[in-house]
């Protein structure tokens, strides 16, 4: 398995991954579509164009999305139970088509399960900078962790 298990992560090891992902704009408006969101932002080019940035903004579930999927193939694949929650997710900047994610994820707090002794659950911070360097999501995320041998 590629992700590793809970006794492989400790607090403060950070991951930056790669490739990054080219966010088009097929992306955006499929994602928005698919979610329902009728946000005009996402989807109506001249009410986005009179709006704040000037132009579409990329759908802000769909950066959480990539990002913790860029995460998944040196954290969690094959090694996660599931995921418990995200907490303190934000976007201090926009996203737009044509930029590209770049994601990296640190550890920054793990416990032995509580009510499932054969498990363990660890925090992940994920950071997602655009080319440009800007930090464009930050989102914690609870995952059970599987340990050795389970």
């Amino acid at each position: 398995m590629a992700g590793k298990v809970f006794e492989e992560l400790e607090v403060g090891q950070t991951f930056r991954h790669q490739p990054g992902r080219t966010i088009t704009e097929a992306d955006n408006v499929f994602f928005t579509c698919l979610t329902m969101n009728p946000q005009p932002l996402h989807l109506d080019f001249h009410a986005a164009s009179k709006a704040e940035f000037g132009k579409p903004l990329v759908n802000s579930l769909l950066t959480l999305g990539i990002t913790v999927g860029l995460s998944v193939g040196e954290t969690t694949l094959g090694t996660t139970v599931g995921n418990l929650g995200f907490d303190k997710v934000e976007f201090p900047k926009p996203v737009f088509h044509g930029d590209t994610i770049y994601a990296e994820t640190e550890v920054v707090d793990k416990r032995e399960s509580r009510s499932r002794p054969q498990w363990g659950i660890v925090t992940f911070e994920h950071r997602a900078k655009n080319q440009h360097g800007d930090v464009v999501m930050v989102a914690r995320r609870n995952a059970m962790m599987r340990k050795r041998g389970t």
